[in-house]
């Protein structure tokens, strides 16, 4: 008897140890597990594919570089890629540091970069400069943004010309009862602090300008990978909702980020809010 529970104590501990601890895994928009290639096979069929991302997320980053790599395989010189993490008045940076005119000490030193960049946006703008990806910087210069949260939209309108080049042409599309913005607002009431009313619009003045330098560089036989805050495309409003306002043809795969205690199905607070939805198990390490 005692062999027995032995035996079948060793058996349960072996199983566990053998058993799955996945990463991640994606769901479709019904809530159904879909491989890694069910989801590549998708972005290829669209225009413009929205990455949401949690910011300090590796597993985010290291799928966002394969499907990167895996889609560049597929579609070559008509890929382009863009990222909210690089504003628009570094464009001329980026873009000497992806002709290789610049080096990785001097682009690092002057270009204004995220704390995580060296471990999370570094390795896919190094795979576009290695080959030949245009690589757009879409994000309002942050200055503009704080002017916004402080101003609203009207305090944009006394900046010069050259300065307007690196924002969404104003007066800006904006809709305050979009659940996004309007959650914003809510969520700040509810908390019983102090409602700055500005905040949504200087949410929308980036959405609108991310979208903004989407549509300038993309063209039609083309393939744009955009990586951004989940938050940026959630619920298909954020950039969404500027690139349909300016082209509704647009074909438009969204991908939503989220972390949950288990990965096993999809939580239904997590569901329906993209095309696919990344999951990731909370205890995931963070890259800062």
């Amino acid at each position: 008897m005692k062999r027995t529970l032995y035996i079948l104590a060793l058996f349960v501990t072996l199983s566990a140890m053998r058993s799955d601890l996945p990463a991640y895994k994606i769901f479709n928009v019904k809530g159904k597990s879909v491989e890694f290639g069910k989801l590549v096979k998708a972005a290829s069929d669209v225009d413009i594919v929205l990455f949401g991302e949690l910011h300090n997320n590796p597993v985010c980053h290291w799928l966002q570089l394969e499907l990167t790599r895996a889609l560049y395989e597929q579609h070559r010189d008509k890929l382009m890629l863009g990222a909210e993490m690089f504003e628009a008045d570094n464009a001329l940076i980026i873009n000497e540091y992806l002709s290789k005119k610049v080096n990785d000490r001097n682009f690092e030193s002057e270009a204004r970069l995220w704390p995580n960049y060296k471990t999370d946006y570094k390795p896919i703008l190094v795979y576009a400069r290695d080959n030949g990806i245009p690589f757009i910087a879409t994000n309002i210069p942050r200055r503009y943004a704080s002017l916004v949260n402080r101003e609203g939209f009207e305090g944009l309108s006394v900046l010069s010309p050259e300065a307007l080049q690196y924002i969404a042409p104003l007066p800006p599309a904006y809709d305050p009862e979009l659940p996004g913005y309007k959650g914003m607002i809510e969520m700040m009431g509810g908390a019983g602090g102090h409602v700055n009313e500005n905040l949504p619009k200087a949410q929308a003045i980036k959405d609108a300008t991310m979208a903004h330098f989407i549509l300038k560089n993309f063209s039609s036989g083309k393939l744009f990978i955009h990586f951004h805050g989940t938050y940026h495309s959630d619920n298909y409003e954020g950039i969404v909702w500027y690139l349909k306002n300016q082209n509704p043809d647009l074909k438009i795969l969204t991908i939503k980020s989220a972390e949950q205690a288990s990965v096993d199905s999809l939580e239904e607070a997590n569901s329906g809010k993209a095309d696919f939805t990344l999951v990731i198990p909370e205890t995931m390490t963070k890259t800062h």
